[in-house]
């Protein structure tokens, strides 16, 4: 399983940004895809989650401003990122769970800054 994610980059506070993932190789037809996110010095923290039936999980600084969806045809998840605030720079990396094995691909820069 490999995973492909774009969309990373600067941005002023208030502002938006679309990350994408794709995913390639035998990654099943279950499995959850997300985000997770890591800040220097800070630990690798879950941003959203969403399995393959369109459910989706995030955590509570991001709710109302983020969303995650998938494109299940393309193989793909996303990450609409809206009102994005200083706190949430960070390294961005993608994730696939299949339950028993867990995938990551390269992470991408989010940086929130004027």
């Amino acid at each position: 399983v490999q995973l492909q994610a774009s969309g990373g980059g600067l941005v002023q506070p208030g502002g938006s940004l679309r990350l994408s993932c794709a995913a390639s190789g035998n990654i099943g037809s279950r499995n959850a895809m997300g985000w997770y996110r890591q800040a220097p010095g800070r630990q690798r923290e879950s941003v959203a989650t969403i399995g393959s039936g369109g459910i989706a999980t995030y955590r509570d600084s991001v709710k109302g401003r983020f969303t995650i969806s998938r494109d299940n045809a393309k193989n793909t998840v996303y990450l609409q990122m809206n009102s994005l605030k200083a706190e949430d720079t960070a390294v961005y990396l993608c994730n696939l769970n299949k339950g028993v094995a867990d995938y990551w691909g390269q992470g991408t820069l989010v940086t929130v800054s004027s």
